[in-house]
């Protein structure tokens, strides 16, 4: 299996911290956070990667390039942010067919990953994407999920009452066949929560990671992570 990690972002909300450093490269006990990434997933199989870039692509360029995991590694600049379906979208041919992962790298994620694409194996053929949930501690800033047998059925995104705290974290297995759906939308500029996530109720499998899961989009849950990962490790 092949996976595209997204680290082409600005990292606002992480300011001042991502003025000089791209958020997936920020450290976090004192390693980038990119590299968890690719270790985890190298561990759990993932043969190859394509990494995207934008804001300060040269320092993503020379982290890979020094690498141990370089010659797993393709980089593609993108001039212009193509937002993550259009990202997908204009990369089809790096997948050849096969089923993917999705992953937004400014995540900190730990679990078993190969749990995770064992679900996707199993889950019912009617499912075209595996949802990573976990249980966050602040529901109403994250994409919360409503599930009937495993599936999503409907999702709430960032409201003030939330009916639960089971979250997206944004990491997914998709099918080959999420394609034509992205090539029916018609446009480069294809964002997966509102332009393509809506039209999949219904078919998305979902996957508890009950280990640990955590965007690092603010200053306060960058700092967290430097606590929580001490008990991981």
């Amino acid at each position: 299996m092949k996976a595209l990690l997204l680290c082409a972002g600005f990292g606002a909300r992480l300011r001042p911290v991502t003025s000089f450093i791209p958020k997936c490269l920020v450290p976090i006990n004192g390693k980038p956070l990119l590299e968890y990434w690719l270790e985890n997933l190298t561990e759990a199989g993932i043969e190859e990667f394509l990494i995207n870039t934008h804001y300060l692509h040269e320092q993503v360029e020379e982290y890979v390039e020094n690498s141990k995991y370089r010659d797993k590694i393709t980089l593609i600049y993108e001039k212009e942010l193509l937002n993550t379906g259009g990202t997908l979208l204009a990369n089809r041919e790096f997948f050849n067919g096969e089923t993917f992962m999705l992953v937004h790298a400014d995540n900190l994620s730990f679990c078993d990953f190969k749990e995770f694409i064992d679900s996707h194996e199993k889950r019912d053929p009617i499912c075209e994407i595996t949802m990573m949930l976990f249980k966050s501690d602040n529901p109403s800033s994250c994409g919360i999920v409503e599930l009937k047998d495993n599936i999503v059925i409907d999702f709430h995104e960032k409201v003030d009452s939330p009916p639960s705290d089971l979250a997206n974290g944004a990491v997914y297995i998709c099918e080959d066949s999420l394609f034509e759906f992205l090539v029916s939308l018609n446009k480069k500029d294809i964002d997966f929560s509102n332009d393509v996530l809506p039209k999949f109720m219904g078919r998305i499998n979902t996957y508890l990671n009950g280990i640990y899961h955590r965007d690092i989009g603010t200053l306060e849950s960058y700092s967290l992570s430097q606590i929580e990962i001490l008990k991981l490790l």
